[in-house]
């Protein structure tokens, strides 16, 4: 395989690697008996959801139009299929949509609770009638403790509007009880081992854990780095284990995004141009501000290799690091937002024009938070199947416009 020959820019997805990863959140599912989804907030790349399907227990979304996109292209009831729903606050119309899909719906307040209540006991008649399972309602909780930094990243700081804190549970139950609360729900991490989870859980239970017993489940949320290859995945399966046998075998969800897409593929880009300003920037066809945002927001600096074409030959060379190698670089994208830098990168062979820059591990969030801004071109979606490349959308013009 020719990596010139992948159109520039392109998002590629490396289906071994991606199925590496499953194998290992398979393990972990058997082992410990919790169940597994995919978050589509972090890892949407449905077109290969054929292979994924076949290892985790379904999917998790944060509003209607992910929960259609698990129901279209992952599955939903009729093949058991989990279809879980979280949101901060639910319209009437959304609602409407999930009575027909979701198999969860986890609401973030007792008064939206209230408010659909009703609705979902009467589509659940009339799922039980068809002989469908009924839909199974959850409340999100803050147990007031995560060691999520920065704060952006934070669901139980100060002010958070991201779960029910346990004085306004406990206030909720004294007015409504818990009668039709099948689940618990607490998503706290973001890519962390199993040992803050282990902390996590002790907060969790110190205020949550004479409900537990009346619950059918408790979903234990997403940024689980399971994949990742100093997570301790037996202290994870010995966690999920423990928690299992102490509340009379409760179901367990887990909700990890970035550990099924993680290094299981890369954006690759172009060097369009080289300007000096005090040091040699190099501008790119791809953009921080429109297809890697976590470089902002984070910041966040990707691992890259160039590949140079050489008497006809690939190349290929790694990044030693900001200022530690003969030639240096700032990598910039080509939008007129000033600050659309990605980052600083050295390399013993000075970089040139129409080489190609590799970035590594982004297929989960890249992806879905990519954007238009400037009219820059959304890259292509390709994958890597057998040594092979193969391009499964591009974008163009009509993409830009039908956005605004």
């Amino acid at each position: 395989m020719k990596f010139f020959d992948i159109p520039s820019p392109c998002y590629v997805l490396q289906e071994e690697k991606l199925k590496y990863n499953l194998e290992i959140l398979n393990n972990v599912r058997q082992h410990s008996g919790a169940k597994i989804l995919l978050a589509l907030k972090g890892y949407a790349f449905w077109r290969r959801f054929e292979l994924v399907r076949e290892y985790l227990n379904g999917c998790c979304a944060s509003g209607i139009y992910e929960a259609l996109l698990a129901f279209e292209e992952f599955g939903g009831r009729e093949i058991k299929k989990d279809i879980c729903v979280f949101s901060p606050a639910y319209k009437d119309f959304e609602i409407q949509q999930l009575l027909g899909i979701a198999t969860h719906i986890i609401f973030n307040s007792f008064a939206q609770w209230q408010k659909y209540k009703n609705k979902i006991e009467i589509k659940n008649k009339q799922l039980q009638s068809l002989g469908f399972t009924k839909i199974e309602v959850g409340l999100r909780l803050n147990p007031l403790y995560s060691e999520v930094q920065p704060p952006i990243y934070n669901p139980c700081i100060k002010g958070s509007r991201l779960g029910i804190t346990p004085g306004e549970f406990e206030k909720g139950v004294k007015e409504f009880g818990l009668e039709g609360i099948e689940g618990l729900h607490f998503h706290t991490h973001c890519e962390q081992n199993s040992d803050a989870l282990f902390r996590t859980l002790g907060h969790f239970e110190k205020y949550f854990s004479p409900y537990i017993p009346q619950m059918k489940w408790v979903n234990f949320g997403g940024g689980h780095h399971i994949t990742r290859a100093d997570y301790d995945i037996e202290k994870l399966i010995d966690i999920l284990k423990d928690f299992k046998a102490r509340y009379c075998n409760t179901d367990v969800f887990l909700e990890p995004g970035e550990a099924i897409g993680w290094q299981s593929g890369f954006l690759i880009g172009e060097v369009i141009d080289i300007v000096w300003n005090g040091m040699y920037i190099a501008i790119l066809d791809v953009s921080a501000s429109a297809h890697m945002p976590d470089c902002l927001e984070m910041p966040y600096r990707p691992n890259v290799k160039k590949i140079s074409l050489i008497d006809k030959k690939e190349v290929f060379e790694e990044d030693k690091g900001v200022n530690k190698a003969k030639y240096a670089y700032r990598f910039g994208g080509h939008t007129c937002l000033a600050g659309d830098i990605i980052g600083d990168y050295s390399f013993d062979s000075e970089l040139k024009i129409g080489d190609r820059i590799l970035f590594e591990d982004m297929m989960h969030y890249s992806i879905v938070k990519n954007n238009t801004f400037n009219g820059m071109p959304l890259p292509g979606l390709g994958t890597i199947q057998e040594d092979k490349f193969i391009l499964l959308k591009s974008f163009d013009y009509n993409n830009y416009k039908d956005r605004n």
